[in-house]
């Protein structure tokens, strides 16, 4: 009995600061945009981006040897 004047101090005390850390996130804006992130994945890449063909690369490798 003795420990619950111990544990429930402590564990109200970490309840505030989980309370806190979360309206502190909210209030920086953490939770502003949860779709983008999610959608820029499914973007293709622009068309520079993409690598050459590789089958030139390969034939010329393999006239070297």
């Amino acid at each position: 009995m003795a420990s619950l004047f111990i544990l429930v101090p402590i564990s109200l005390l970490l309840l505030g600061i989980a309370i806190w850390g979360f309206v502190w996130a909210v209030r920086g804006g953490q939770y502003d945009d949860l779709d983008s992130p999610a959608i820029d994945i499914l973007r293709s890449d622009p068309a520079d981006a993409v690598p050459e063909d590789s089958s030139e690369t390969n034939r010329q490798n393999s006239d070297a040897d």
